[in-house]
């Protein structure tokens, strides 16, 4: 525990058998109470290693229910574990585990209910390896939501994200897509329910294991991203009623 609070690490795995243990291993486990992977129906072994490797909490899906979908899975058990604290951490070692604490202390202090860690503050990004086109597109989305969305985040598309539990209890995150937009839905309800949303310089890296979403995929992404956006406004000025921000 930290400060007396439950903190749960969620891990949404599909074919991190490469990976899962090097980001387990660096999981700080003074603080952290437990851990719950979601096997999203994985071709290799990530199932199996994550109960060798003392995972307690193991669910596969016997469909591929895609990354949102996997996420709902996984944010639901921590829920049921009676979570106070739950971290969202990619296990394909994109992200390293060693933020956890300093994020887990902002949240726990009162501080903010929400921390992500973002790969665009400071200088790292493109020297981590991301691509041209995405950190291009991840700047332009960016500045689009802030306008939309009268936020100031440097960054929207991260998949390194702490939440306390009221805040998860309080958004309809199981409505949202099944797919990657998910996460991008989420941090807009969060903003619409009246939360801040805490940010921390996140190393970038790019790897051949490390999961990504291809062109066409990206582009299907940010298209996305804007209709998430221009549905915020409007049910900001009362012109739309979404089931997404609806408690």
């Amino acid at each position: 525990m930290i400060k007396g609070k439950k903190l749960i690490v969620i891990l949404p795995a599909y074919n991190a058998a490469k990976t899962l243990k090097k980001t387990y291993d660096e999981i700080p486990f003074d603080i952290v109470d437990d851990v719950v992977l979601v096997d999203d129906k994985s071709s290799d072994n990530t199932a199996d290693l994550a109960r060798e490797i003392g995972i307690n909490h193991v669910i596969v899906h016997e469909e591929n229910k895609g990354y949102g979908g996997n996420q709902k899975s996984c944010y639901n058990k921590a829920l049921d574990l009676d979570a106070d604290i739950v971290v969202m951490l990619h296990p394909d070692y994109q992200y390293t585990p060693k933020l956890i604490e300093s994020m887990a202390h902002i949240i726990a202090n009162g501080l903010y209910p929400v921390v992500i860690g973002s790969r665009i503050l400071g200088k790292g990004a493109r020297r981590g390896g991301m691509p041209l086109y995405k950190y291009v597109a991840n700047r332009f989305l960016t500045l689009s939501q802030n306008i939309l969305m009268g936020q100031k985040l440097s960054e929207y598309h991260t998949g390194f994200r702490m939440f306390s539990a009221e805040v998860m209890r309080d958004i309809n995150f199981n409505s949202n897509s099944d797919d990657f937009i998910f996460d991008n839905q989420m941090l807009a309800q969060i903003f619409y329910a009246g939360y801040e949303i805490a940010e921390i310089t996140c190393p970038t890296k790019y790897f051949e294991e490390a999961s990504s979403i291809n062109f066409k995929r990206s582009s299907k992404y940010g298209l996305g991203v804007l209709g998430v956006s221009w549905k915020y406004f409007f049910n900001k000025i009362g012109l739309m009623k979404s089931e997404m921000f609806q408690k």
